[in-house]
């Protein structure tokens, strides 16, 4: 009975200085303005993690706009369930996947419509959360001007939210970022030969 009283007393001693620990992070961090995440790496659950952060702007009576770059001829989840949301505006590139396309100026042609839209919501002070998914791959593909993309990032509204997912974030994007997370593949069953699934992939 001694040795359970003196672990309880132990894990609240730990439990306390953590406490104390998370309590002046917390009075620390005082600066109050939007911030920039960036969801890269080649593990799955970018995009994801991305609309789990809209749905939490929308639970807290945010406006959230959605562009999505490369999915265009995909019926996602995401956008059935959230397309008629009346917080929520959607731009949607429209030519699908660039290994399907095989057509440059097109997808550079629907990059910029998209990319057009961006830019609009990029200075609305009516918005608060803008989500630019797969935006990675039109810098890496030079469909849309890197220094474009960061200034227009850079000169948002203050309290404006900007997500953006995609593998191999550059480091002009990241280095405007706030916050930064990798995803790692460590197991993929689309690599075991598994089709992509319903409310998992799309």
């Amino acid at each position: 009975m001694n040795e359970d009283k003196e672990k309880q007393n132990r894990h609240k001693k730990r439990m306390q200085r953590k406490k104390e620990h998370i309590d002046k992070k917390i009075t620390e961090a005082n600066i109050e303005r939007g911030i920039v995440v960036i969801l890269t790496g080649n593990g799955k659950g970018k995009s994801s993690s991305a609309f789990g952060m809209a749905i939490r702007a929308l639970g807290h009576q945010q406006k959230v706009v959605i562009l999505q770059f490369l999915k265009g001829d995909w019926s996602c989840g995401e956008q059935l369930f959230l397309r008629d949301h009346s917080d929520v505006e959607f731009h949607v590139m429209e030519t699908g996947f660039t290994w399907v396309t095989q057509n440059r100026e097109q997808d550079i042609a629907f990059a910029d419509k998209v990319w057009q839209q961006a830019k609009r919501v990029l200075t609305d002070d009516s918005v608060d959360m803008v989500i630019m998914d797969e935006l990675t791959y039109m810098l890496n593909y030079k469909y849309l001007s890197t220094e474009e993309v960061t200034d227009a990032i850079s000169q948002r509204p203050n309290h404006q939210n900007v997500i953006i997912t995609g593998r191999a974030a550059s480091a002009e994007l990241i280095e405007i970022a706030d916050t930064v997370s990798e995803i790692k593949d460590v197991k993929h069953a689309f690599k075991n030969g598994i089709k992509a699934q319903k409310g998992v992939e799309f």
